[in-house]
């Protein structure tokens, strides 16, 4: 885990460097899809309508999840609130 540098005092929280890359990632961030993660500003760009391949890839894992939400909730169980602990077997 990355913590920073070590602030001595009288020194500030943030040097301009850390704003610049604060702001840079949320300049990323803002141009990015939440759903494939592409660049909003490529992926939506006219010229890219064709520019993408889609594979389909299943998660197993995903795939356990779903299955065991699926017969909770055939039996009755409400899916609010319900959070899925997956262990590797």
């Amino acid at each position: 885990m990355f913590l920073g540098r070590v602030v001595a005092e009288g020194e500030p929280l943030w040097l301009p460097e850390d704003r610049d890359w604060a702001l840079a990632l949320a300049a990323v961030e803002a141009d990015t899809c939440p759903d494939c993660g592409q660049p909003w500003s490529e992926a939506t760009a006219e010229e890219n309508e064709f520019g993408y391949r889609a594979e389909l890839v299943r998660c197993h894992a995903c795939t356990a999840s779903a299955a065991a939400v699926t017969a909770y909730q055939d039996k009755g169980g409400k899916r609010e609130g319900l959070h899925v602990h997956l262990t590797r077997t």
